[in-house]
Parts: structure tokens; sequence; C-alpha cells
């Protein structure tokens, strides 16, 4: 292939823009942000027929939505706040996502272990438990004795141990989620495109938002900019959405009452042979009684999260502390006898911040922790801007911002509230057409149905005769690789190793070691043309990257 195959590739991602970017052919819905929120717009808007550009700053998923915990939950502490509406719409799409995207969203038991003098005591967490599972309409919960828990696990702390209470809730590689709802998005007929940055808002005589001037960030010169019009313009970037809210409503003056909290949650990732788990612990934290967990992730185990106020967000990465780092590996040893988790343990970390909701107008602050986990959508001069909420609510979150659109845009709402977000023909009894198919194992095979939906046809037949081998020990195989460089829009390293594979999360040094990278570098040359002077740009550029933000600050 030759050297022209990234520009093509790109040039191709930009054409949409070129073809309609008039005021007498708007779109209609330019969705700025390209996180699970915005992604879920994109697919709902799509499948109501309306012609519908999304657009990301950076990669899809690159701010919160590929920094999150992972986990698809009810939210069992919001029960125990009194926030039983929030629990109760969760639980229910976590069980619309486990029946619609087997493979990419599982179930996955929780134990919260129980201690002589410590709160919660069981009869407390398991009325909890009973009306969780009362919620889903499922029996999940069990209590375990203390024998008969420490029989199973054997590394848990046992100083005055009473017994543990086991419940579910579901797992998800996040980032993934986000390119299987754009995809199916995408297939009713949305355009997605990567690396442009809105960098204003266009607006009319009467001061209402009419579109954006976008700038093609894909490479370090000065990219191009496109006026891009549009009949409505809805802002879904998350912890950053205050910044465009605040163009639109410039000229009515509008105080803000509820505004954007931005709070960081960071996370650790060691080795299975460290501290081995089949299922996930949640526990108080000894220091500040926050619930933490530790839960098995992709072969590997994840420690986490913190909640802080973070400080106001600009473009750039953002990494875990060191206070942060001494925080969790604090609480896991405290709940694990003689395993000693050390910073040599850590294969590597991540940290995303998430934009809590904070209603400003009432005069108290209270911890981020204890903010709610909603959502608000706001009008301000026919610019609509989504904030907060959940990545297990993003449907619903998304089903709310159309409704708001319909005060602007008039479209067919059909009979599609109830319709998943994702296409459930791929877990029929017809499997994909593709002989490959049949040769992989049925736990891979149910991977790569979740992650991949529709598109798995077209990942196997691109596959080279060595490409379904696994790449080291991780859940990845190498086809997913050549598929993502070809046709999900991968600009950078990064893009690659963080977002569309998680292999710089789960291998040691970022997955920059020679068995790997020379593998990954073939790829990259015959799928996106890269010469030997772009790999080593991209190499330097992802390892600084890795090194900052991914895997520990300087001691």
């Amino acid at each position: 292939m030759n050297q022209a195959n990234q520009h093509q590739q790109r040039q191709q991602a930009l054409a949409p823009l070129s073809r309609r970017s008039s005021q007498e052919e708007p779109w209609d819905m330019l969705i700025i942000g390209g996180g699970i929120t915005g992604a879920g717009i994109a697919r709902e808007a799509a499948r109501r027929g309306l012609a519908v550009l999304l657009i990301e700053q950076k990669d899809f998923a690159w701010g919160t939505s590929s920094r999150s915990s992972k986990m698809v939950h009810g939210g069992l502490r919001y029960i125990a706040s009194g926030d039983y509406k929030t629990t109760l719409l969760s639980v229910r799409e976590r069980e619309r996502m486990l029946s619609e995207a087997s493979g990419l969203v599982n179930e996955m038991h929780y134990v919260m272990p129980h201690y002589k003098g410590k709160f919660p005591p069981p009869w407390i967490f398991n009325t909890l438990l009973r009306i969780y599972d009362g919620l889903a309409g499922k029996r999940y919960s069990k209590y375990f004795k203390k024998d008969a828990f420490l029989q199973l696990n054997p590394h848990i702390k046992q100083e005055k141990f009473l017994g543990a209470s086991q419940f579910s809730d579901a797992v998800t590689d996040d980032s993934r989620l986000v390119m299987r709802v754009l995809d199916e998005a995408i297939n009713d007929g949305a355009q997605a495109i990567n690396y442009l940055k809105a960098e204003s808002l266009i607006t009319n005589e009467q001061g209402l938002v009419t579109g954006a001037t976008l700038k093609d960030t894909s490479s370090e010169d000065n990219g191009k900019s496109y006026d891009v019009y549009a009949k409505v313009v809805v802002s879904a970037t998350g912890a950053w959405a205050d910044t465009l809210r605040m163009q639109a409503s410039a000229q009515t003056k509008q105080s803000f009452h509820k505004q954007i909290r931005p709070s960081r949650g960071s996370h650790l990732v060691v080795s299975q042979e460290r501290l081995p788990l089949n299922q996930a612990y949640t526990f108080l934290h000894p220091v500040d009684k926050r619930a933490v967990f530790v839960f098995p992730w992709e072969n590997r185990t994840v420690l986490g999260t913190t909640d802080l106020d973070h400080p106001p967000l600009d473009d750039n990465e953002v990494g875990i502390t060191n206070e942060e780092v001494d925080y969790l590996l604090a609480a896991t040893n405290n709940l694990f006898d003689n395993v000693d988790i050390s910073r040599k343990d850590v294969i590597s970390s991540w940290a995303g911040v998430r934009p809590l909701i904070s209603d400003s107008g009432n005069g108290k602050r209270v911890g981020p922790s204890k903010e709610k986990r909603d959502h608000s959508v706001w009008l301000d001069n026919n610019l609509v801007t989504v904030s907060g909420g959940k990545l297990t609510t993003f449907r619903l979150i998304a089903l709310d911002v159309l409704k708001i659109c319909q005060q602007v845009l008039a479209f067919n709402e059909a009979d599609s509230k109830e319709l998943g977000s994702l296409n459930t023909e791929v877990f029929s009894n017809q499997p994909p057409t593709n002989p490959k198919f049949s040769t992989l194992t049925p736990l891979l095979q149910q991977r790569l149905q979740g992650f991949y939906g529709l598109q798995l046809d077209a990942l196997l037949e691109l596959a080279h005769d060595d490409d379904l081998a696994y790449v080291t020990d991780s859940n990845t195989i190498w086809a997913e690789i050549r598929f993502a460089v070809r046709f999900e829009q991968v600009i950078h390293l990064d893009d690659l190793l963080l977002r569309r594979t998680r292999l710089g999360l789960i291998l040691p040094h970022g997955a920059m070691t020679p068995l790997i990278s020379d593998r990954l570098k073939q790829i990259c040359q015959q799928e996106l043309g890269w010469n030997e002077q772009k790999w080593q740009q991209e190499v330097e550029r992802y390892t600084q990257l890795w090194q900052c933000y991914y895997h520990l600050p300087a001691a």
C-alpha cells in the first residue's frame, strides 16, 4: 500500500463536510462530542431519519467515555441516599444492555465483606440488595457465611470477618461501547468524524445558533476550517460543556443556576498473578469511608476509584496523582492479607473527569461523591447542551435530548422509544457468514459479536491467516488491530492502543515491547501507509503520553 493511505482515509472521512456545508442545505443536527452521550444521541437521531453529523475534537471516547470504571450498574448506593428514580432507571438499562450486548456488556458478581463493628452491617446491606433485586425483577443477591466465603476467598482479611453479601451488576469496555453505538448510528445514515474541533458557534442576526466553525486537528499543522450549518446544534461535551454554552448564552447574559462540577476518578491496573480475582469486591475505604472497588477486567485486576474535585479543564490529558496512587494501594492492602501491592506492581493507570451537575444556587457544597448522578439538558438560543448522567443510562439521556430538540426541530418521533440502542440481529441464530467465525472459540465468538456487531463479517474478511491469534495474554486478537486502522479513523497510535483496543492499559510498557511493536508497525505500514519516519514519530508521541498520563507520576 502506498504512503498516502492515511491521507486518503482522512479525506474520505471529511468528504461530507464539503458536500453539505451551505446555509441552504444545513444538517438537521450537529452533535459536538464523541463520547457515549454524543454517540447515543446520534444513534437515536439517525434512526428517526435525521441528517446527523457528529464531530469530536480529539478521538472518539477520548474523554470520560474511555476512562470510566467500566461498570454498567444500577447504583446501589443511590438507594441508600434516597435517589430511587436514578437506581430504577439504571437497573432497567443495565438489564437491557445485558440482553442486547452480550460479549460487550457482561454480568459481574460483586461482594461486600462485612466486619464486626464496621458499617454496613449485613442486615442493612442485604435489605438494600432485596430492593435492588426487586427493581431488576431478578434474584441476584446471596449471603455467604464466614467459613463458606473464606474457602473461596482465602486472601481476604480475616480478623473480625463475619461474612459477605454478593450481588450482580455488569462490566464493559466503555470505549468499544462508544464505537459500537456509533457504528449503529452510521449504519442508519449518520456521519461521524474525529479530530474536528468546534472552535466557535455560528449565530444569525437574532442571536440563534445556526452552526459551528470546525477546525481539523488531525495533524500538528494548522488544519483546514469548515463552517457547518445545522437546524439544531447539540453540545454533548461532558465536563467541557459550559464552554460552548457560555458562547450561546452570552447575548442573554444568563446566569447558570446549575453548573458543571468536574470530578476526577483514577484507577490502577495490576496483574492477575499479583491479585487473582474472579469477582469484584466493593468496600469502604478505611480513611474516608468512600466506596471503592477491586475488580477483574481484561485478564487484569483494577483498583478504583477516587472521587476528587478537578481543576478547570483544558484540552490536555488527565492523569493520576501520587496521593491517589497511595489512596488506592492503601485501600487494597487493607482488604487483603499478605498481598502487599505496591507501585512496582502497577502495569498502568488511567484517570477520567466526570461531569457532575452541581446546584450552585442552593448555597450548599457537598463532596463530589455525594453529588447526584442524574443528567441535565438545557436549551440556549438553539444550542442544546447535555451533561451529567451515567454510562449506563446513555440511551435515556439521548431520548431526553431529542425531546428538547423538538422545540427547535420538527421530526417524526416514531415508535422507537423502546427499541434498543444496539442491533440485536447479531445475537440471533444466524452467525456471521464468514467461515473464519466457526474456527473461533465460543467465548471469542461472543466477545467479537458484542464488540463489532454488524461489522464482524468485515473484520473477519479483512483478517490475515495469522490475525486470529491473541496478542500475547490479552483478550484482543490481531484482526481487531487491522480492522481498527483500516475502518475506525485511527489517526494516532494512542487511538489504537488506548481506545480501539486497550493493549496500552493491560500490557507492560504500554504494549511497546519489541515483539508486539514490530507487528504493530507492520500492520500500520500495510493499512495506513506509515513510513519509518511516521512510525517513529508516533512511537515517540505515544510513549511520552503513556509515561505521563497512563503509568505512574514521579514519586
